[in-house]
């Protein structure tokens, strides 16, 4: 399957940047400079996401979609690099570091549960007739950010980001269904096994999570716990896009972690 891979400039040991559910690699543009000081800064878009191909069969689960992400660590060949990752890719990120730590210098997981099975199925519905009720297409990419930014309107930034132009106005470039599948597989399955595998392998790792999380409380700081070294950051003021609502602050965390591995 064809995955997207996004260059954002730099060089040396590359760091790999991984977007959220219904998101695109150019989502991280504005972290994606600042992270160039570190080493080549590249992004993936998942599997049926941004420009990368759809599957053909309901093939979402998450631990074959952090299985995208170690075929791209090997086929750069660079050494272990850094995951960074946002929500879905967040989780992935996690999952692709605990079954390959040999590839993974460090680890960060923003704003992601590895436990999401004490939600409510009606959670994912909920979802998904929220976004089927946004109207498609939308004429304008201000009309984008003015329909996903409430209340926080860098998720309006974020989604101006996720869209097609066509003939009739702005799509969404992911499908919602497709989206909303990949979300109740995070209601059915947990990966506390991964975070086992995370504390044998003493990997570097933040957890950011935001004052408004969409994780369960206690979790993320439960997780650091675990895992030796581990720091985790509650950055308040924030809703679940915490790099793109406080990037000074999100961006000192990790560029501090970079700078020790």
């Amino acid at each position: 399957m064809a995955l997207e891979v996004v260059e954002f400039g730099g060089d040396g040991t590359p760091v790999v940047l991984l977007h959220g559910l219904m998101g695109r690699a150019t989502t991280w543009w504005p972290v994606a400079r600042e992270l160039t000081r570190h080493g080549r800064v590249l992004g993936l878009d998942a599997r049926g996401h941004g420009r990368s191909e759809r599957p053909a069969t309901d093939a979402w689960d998450p631990q074959r979609m952090a299985a995208d992400v170690v075929e791209l660590v090997e086929g750069l060949d660079a050494g272990p690099v850094a995951l960074i990752g946002h929500s879905m890719g967040g989780l992935h990120a996690l999952l692709a570091a605990a079954a390959r730590p040999d590839l993974v210098r460090a680890l960060v997981v923003e704003d992601m549960a590895v436990d999401l099975t004490g939600l409510s199925p009606h959670t994912v519905d909920d979802m998904h007739a929220w976004f089927s009720a946004i109207p498609q297409p939308q004429p304008s990419l201000a009309a984008v950010r003015e329909a996903f930014g409430h209340p926080y309107p860098e998720a309006g930034d974020y989604m101006s980001e996720c869209v097609v132009e066509r003939a009739d106005g702005y799509h969404l470039l992911t499908d919602v269904t497709d989206a909303t599948t990949i979300a109740a597989h995070w209601t059915r399955t947990a990966h506390r096994d991964a975070v086992e595998a995370l504390a044998a392998a003493r990997i570097p790792t933040l957890l950011i999570e935001a004052g408004q999380s969409i994780t369960p409380p206690g979790q993320l700081a439960a997780v650091a716990a675990r895992i030796p070294g581990a720091r985790h950051l509650r950055i308040e003021g924030t809703g679940h896009l915490v790099h793109a609502a406080a990037p000074e602050a999100y961006l000192d965390a990790v560029h501090d972690l970079l700078a020790r591995t």
